[in-house]
Order: structure tokens, then C-alpha cells, then sequence
């Protein structure tokens, strides 16, 4: 069984997605830099007896940037999705910063969703212009430069993987290499440097700078249905606060926090009870 890579229109927008399996729908929201090509957490799904729909967010792969002009825009859109697909309730899976377009989601369109879970995810203020991540990512990822920045990582990654690994490695987890050297596979090398090859920004990052401030407290205590908030006590991307934010707002959550080596959350040894916790909070809803 192949992934499809498809193609959703209605009004003169478009929005690109993936879908693979036959059995209880997962809608994914990927993360920052990513697209409907996502890999990480898939696989746990399809061999758990699950099948999920990765939408390219907003601005990102084929999908139309005009439906990233606000949350409510893009949600929309992601409901017309459904709608097409004729699904009438999904697990949501928000992860990183497609959490808030989960959050969103989740308070708004209720009735599509069975369970919400958030990993390693945004769910209040984070990248804002005093920021001096922020202020790189405006460099690094503009819409009429970024493919030669994904370039240039994914081609000395390529060449260099360990290299590569230990270079970037501090911008997702706070443990320092030396402390994490136990905590990660060397199959974690491999897997940071295809997720260089296949991630790219377009439109899509800078509407995640706009999106992820567009969150409230708001939506998160209008979220009904059962929530699973995962997050690594290492995050180095996504600071802890944001899992402990959510959970404390989100009436039906469900704080699991891992001992991965940091905002990857499916890398590593500890990456099975990241499999685990989600399949075991699905099946029981």
C-alpha cells in the first residue's frame, strides 16, 4: 500500500494532501518546514490499523497560501476537506507548529473530532519579533529564498550527516550533546538527514509566524474532547511551559511528558513510548 498524493479545489483554492489506510481516520497537522510528505509518527498508525490525511498546511507544498490569511480560514478549508472526503470524524494530530491549527480546529469544528492529541506543540505565544530566532527565520525562510537555504542544509547534510546532526542538534533539544549521546539510535542520523531532503519552507513558515499568535486562551478551554498533550522534558524547539499551558486550559487533557532527547520526539530510544502512549489514548477512544 502507497501513500496518494492528491489534490483538493473549491473556490479557486487548492489545498494538497496525503492519505494512507483503511481504518479510523488520524487527521495530521504537520509541523513547522514540512508538508503532506511527512514521515515522522506515520508508520505507528498505518501498523497500528489506522489510516491518516496529511493536509500541506497553508502555504506550504501545492496548498494554497491564500487560506492561511487567519486560522478560521484555514480551518475552513480543512473542514471542506473532510467534507470531500467524506469523513464525517477524525483523530486530530497537531504537532509542532501545526499545533494551534489543531487547537483551533479542535474548538471550533467539534463535531469532526473525536480525539485531539498535540505533540511537541505550539499552544501559546512563541516566535515573536524580539525573538532572535524570529528574526533569523525571517532571513533564513523567505518565501523567495528558502529553497536555496534548504538547499544548502539538505546538501551538506547529505554530504556531512554526522556533522550535520551535532551541528543542529542544540536547536531541539536542551540536553547537551555529551548528556543525549545515550538517548539517541544512530539511525537518528539517517533520519534528521532525509528530513533535511524533503523539508521545505515556501509561504508556509512565514504564515506560521503570523497563525501561531492567534491562538488563545480561549480556544483551548473550548476544546471538549478528550486530549492527549504529549512533549519531551528536552525540547529545545517548543519550550516544556506550552504542554503545561494546555493542559491546564483544556478541560479533558492528558499531560504525557517523555524522556526523549528533545523535540523529535520519534527519534530516539525512548521514541517507542511515543508509539505506545498515542496508540494506547487512540484505541481507547
Amino acid at each position: 500500500m502507497e501513500r496518494r498524493i492528491e489534490k483538493y479545489t473549491s473556490e479557486g483554492m487548492c489545498i494538497e494532501y496525503s492519505i494512507l489506510g483503511e481504518g479510523e481516520p488520524v487527521l495530521i497537522f504537520h509541523g513547522g518546514h514540512s508538508n503532506c510528505y511527512e514521515e515522522f509518527g506515520v508508520k505507528g498508525l498505518v501498523d497500528n490499523g489506522f489510516s491518516f490525511i496529511i493536509p500541506s498546511r497553508a502555504g506550504y507544498g501545492e496548498t494554497s497560501k491564500e487560506i492561511g490569511t487567519s486560522l478560521s480560514k484555514s480551518c475552513e478549508y480543512y473542514s471542506k476537506l473532510l467534507d470531500h472526503l467524506s469523513i464525517k470524524k477524525v483523530h486530530l494530530l497537531a504537532i509542532s507548529a501545526g499545533g494551534p491549527s489543531g487547537i483551533y480546529f479542535a474548538a471550533h469544528y467539534p463535531e469532526y473530532v473525536s480525539t485531539l492529541t498535540l505533540q511537541s506543540a505550539v499552544t501559546k505565544e512563541w516566535l515573536t519579533p524580539k525573538d532572535k530566532e524570529y528574526k533569523a527565520a525571517k532571513i533564513l525562510f523567505r518565501p523567495n529564498t528558502e529553497k536555496y537555504t534548504w538547499k544548502l542544509i539538505s546538501s551538506m547534510n547529505n554530504l556531512f550527516p554526522r556533522f550535520i546532526f551535532k551541528q543542529m542538534f542544540p536547536s531541539f533539544s536542551k540536553l547537551s550533546y555529551r548528556e543525549a549521546k545515550e538517548k539517541f539510535n544512530e539511525e537518528d542520523i539517517e533520519a534528521i538527514r532525509k528530513m533535511n531532503n524533503r523539508q521545505r519552507s515556501r509561504y508556509g513558515f512565514f504564515i506560521d509566524l503570523a497563525q501561531v499568535n492567534e491562538v488563545s486562551i480561549q480556544h483551548l478551554q473550548a476544546i471538549v474532547c478528550p486530549t492527549l498533550i504529549m512533549h519531551s522534558k528536552h525540547d529545545g524547539s517548543v519550550p516544556l511551559e506550552h504542554s503545561s499551558f494546555a493542559h491546564e486550559n483544556i478541560p479533558s487533557s492528558k499531560l504525557y511528558l517523555l524522556d526523549t532527547w528533545g523535540h523529535l520526539i520519534w527519534l530516539g530510544h525512548a521514541s517507542q513510548e511515543t508509539d505506545k502512549g498515542l496508540m494506547e489514548f487512540l484505541k481507547s477512544h
